[in-house]
C-alpha cells in the first residue's frame, strides 16, 4: 500500500539532508569512461517499491536499451519517505524518479534538481468510494469519513476546493480493511493499486481521480542534478532516450518486464502488475501527448503546479521558477510537442 509524504515532513527532511551538501559524487564522476568501451555505471533511485509506475525504466533495463547506450544502470528500489530528491541533489545517485510537485517543493528548499522527462501525464492519485454508493463525482462527497493524508498538497487542495459537507478527515490507515467494512468511507489510493486490492478482497471501489479536480502533477518523472546536466549532458541524453524507449515498449508489451518487477518485489503479483499496466497506459498516452512524444512537458503545466503549491502553502510565492524545474533539451520530439514557452536551457 502506498503512503503519501506529508509536505511538512518533506520540508524538514530536505532542510536537514541538503545542509552543507555539494554537487560532488563520492562514487566518482558519473559518465566518465577512460577506455571508451566499458559501460558507464549509473544509479537510478526510485521513490517507491518497484511497481507498474516504474515499468518503463525497468523495461529499458530488461530489454537492454540502457546497455545499447553504453550504460550500466542499477535501479535502486525506494519505499516510504525515500529521500530521492536529496540523494540526486547531493550526487549520491545520478538520477531519480519522483512526482512533479515534490520536485518544486525540493527546489524551494534548495535542491537544484531538474526534470528531464515525464512519462505519466495524468497523476494516478485517487480517492476511492464504494462502487454502490451512488457517488460518481467529487461534488457528491457528503457525510463520509475520508481516510487520507490530510497534509499532502493534493489533499489540502481537495479540502480547499470542495464543500465536503458532513465529511470527517482521518489519517489513512494504510490498508483497505476499514474501507471494506464501512460503506460511509472514502480512501486515498493510486488507481493502479488500491482499487485492485479492494476487488481482490471482495469489494468494489470507484476511483475519483484527483487530476479531475485540476491538481495534476506529472508522475514518475526522471530527475537529475543541474551539475550533472552541465558536466555530462551526453550521459543525460542517453539516459533520457533509453528511458523513453523503455516506456514506449512497456506500454505496448509489459509482460516480460512485469515478471522482472515481480522478482524484485514479490508482493506485486503478476495479476496486479498486469492490472497496473492497463491502468497506467491511458495515464501516459493522452490526446496532448501521443506515444511517440512520450515524456513531454509544458511550461503551462509546471506554472499551474507552482501556483497550486503556493495556494496550499507548500511553497512561498517567488521561491521557485517553474521553467527552471524542467528541460526539454534531451527529448527528441520537444520542438513538435511543447506548448507554451518551455525551458530548454538548464542554466538559470
Amino acid at each position: 500500500m502506498r503512503h503519501v509524504i506529508v509536505t511538512r515532513l518533506l520540508t524538514a527532511v530536505l532542510g536537514l539532508m541538503l545542509a552543507g551538501c555539494g554537487t560532488g559524487n563520492e562514487h566518482g564522476d558519473a559518465g566518465t569512461n577512460a577506455d571508451g568501451d566499458a559501460p558507464v555505471k549509473v544509479r537510478l533511485a526510485l521513490n517507491w517499491y518497484p511497481e507498474a509506475e516504474h515499468g518503463g525504466f525497468y523495461t529499458a533495463l530488461v530489454n537492454g536499451y540502457y546497455a545499447d547506450e553504453g550504460l550500466d544502470v542499477e535501479i535502486l528500489p525506494g519505499g516510504p519517505n525515500s529521500p530521492v530528491i536529496q540523494r540526486v541533489a547531493r550526487g549520491d545517485v545520478e538520477f531519480g524518479v519522483e512526482i512533479a510537485d515534490r520536485v518544486l517543493v525540493g527546489r524551494a528548499q534548495g535542491a537544484d534538481i531538474v526534470t528531464v522527462m515525464a512519462p505519466i501525464q495524468t497523476n494516478p492519485q485517487c480517492l476511492m468510494v464504494h462502487a454502490d454508493s451512488g457517488i460518481e463525482s467529487f461534488d457528491e462527497l457528503k457525510d463520509l469519513t475520508l481516510m487520507m493524508s490530510s497534509g499532502a498538497p493534493w489533499a489540502i487542495y481537495l479540502q480547499k476546493t470542495l464543500p465536503l459537507e458532513g465529511c470527517k478527515v482521518v489519517p489513512n490507515p494504510g490498508s483497505v480493511a476499514q474501507f471494506l467494512a464501512d460503506e460511509k468511507t472514502a480512501q486515498q489510493g493510486y488507481v493502479f493499486s488500491e482499487p485492485y486490492v479492494v476487488r481482490e478482497k471482495g469489494g468494489q471501489a470507484r476511483p475519483l481521480m484527483i487530476a479531475d479536480l485540476g491538481y495534476n502533477p506529472y508522475t514518475s518523472v526522471l530527475i537529475v542534478s543541474r551539475s550533472t546536466i552541465e558536466q555530462n549532458p551526453d550521459l543525460v541524453r542517453k539516459m533520457v532516450q533509453a528511458s523513453v524507449r523503455g516506456w514506449q515498449a512497456y506500454l505496448e508489451s509489459p509482460e516480460d518486464t512485469n515478471r522482472y518487477i515481480h522478482e524484485q518485489n514479490p508482493e506485486m503479483s503478476l495479476e496486479i502488475l498486469a492490472f497496473g499496466a492497463d491502468q497506467v497506459r491511458p495515464l501516459c498516452i493522452t490526446d496532448e501527448v501521443p506515444l511517440e512524444q512520450l515524456g513531454m512537458m509544458t511550461a503551462d503545466r509546471w506554472q499551474t503546479m507552482a501556483d497550486q503549491l503556493i495556494e496550499v502553502d507548500a511553497i512561498q510565492a517567488g521561491q521557485v521558477k517553474p521553467t527552471e524545474a524542467f528541460t526539454l533539451e534531451f527529448l527528441e520530439t520537444s520542438a513538435e510537442a511543447s506548448t507554451g514557452e518551455a525551458s530548454t536551457d538548464p542554466s538559470p
